[in-house]
């Protein structure tokens, strides 16, 4: 069993928030919410207890043909029927083509991907949103060049799911040019290693589409 507990305001609607979503959405790659309670201020929620390592997104690792299933899948996933965030309040910036109707993640990085016995599980839905099935994919790219695949490696790599081709070439552009601008300026002002990895990341992939054309 995993248990999460919150009791401060924001705490307990971010883990109620991954509770509706984690009940409402039945699939293999979730862990299964096995009982849930309040009591004195507090929402305690146990979850089916996850085994194994955290998913490895290097070349050639196979974890990557398990992370290419979840993603098959999750891609035909409908949001569900609870409220989720919108591409727009969960990144800060927007594009016509962001909006859909498919259960989005939004943070596939290896602390949340699960390599277990049964397969990959995802975990913490905290910030699940109702968008377009590309958004996913180009939310993993930073995850792809932080786990050493280039920018372009990583896009030959999200190229496989169909959802990525059939994208507005000028979508990708807007949103990796968007991606990088919003975690530079969080940058300028912070000392967490993980906001200037996360500007570096989004910077690369910025670069990359500039660099060969792709940007309008």
């Amino acid at each position: 069993m995993f248990v999460k507990a919150a009791h401060t305001d924001f705490g307990v609607r971010s883990l109620r928030f991954e509770l509706r979503v984690s009940e409402a959405v039945s699939g293999s790659h979730l862990p299964a919410v096995e009982w849930h309670f309040e009591a004195d201020g507090w929402l305690v929620v146990g979850f089916e207890h996850c085994d194994g390592p955290h998913a490895d997104l290097s070349p050639a690792s196979p974890d990557l043909d398990l992370l290419a299933e979840a993603l098959t899948v999750l891609g035909e996933t409908p949001a569900p029927d609870v409220p989720l965030f919108t591409p727009t309040a969960r990144l800060g910036f927007e594009h016509p083509a962001m909006g859909g109707n498919t259960l989005v993640h939004t943070d596939l990085g290896p602390a949340n991907l699960i390599v277990t016995p049964h397969g990959l599980r995802i975990v913490d839905w905290a910030m699940a949103t109702k968008a377009a099935p590309w958004v996913e994919l180009a939310m993993l790219t930073q995850w792809l060049i932080s786990a050493g695949h280039t920018p372009q490696q990583a896009e030959q790599w999200l190229a496989r799911h169909p959802a990525w081709g059939l994208t507005d070439p000028k979508a990708l552009d807007y949103f990796a040019m968007m991606s990088a601008e919003k975690w530079a300026s969080k940058s300028t002002g912070s000392t967490a290693a993980w906001v200037r990895d996360l500007a570096a990341w989004t910077s690369q992939w910025a670069a990359y589409r500039c660099r060969t054309g792709r940007t309008a």
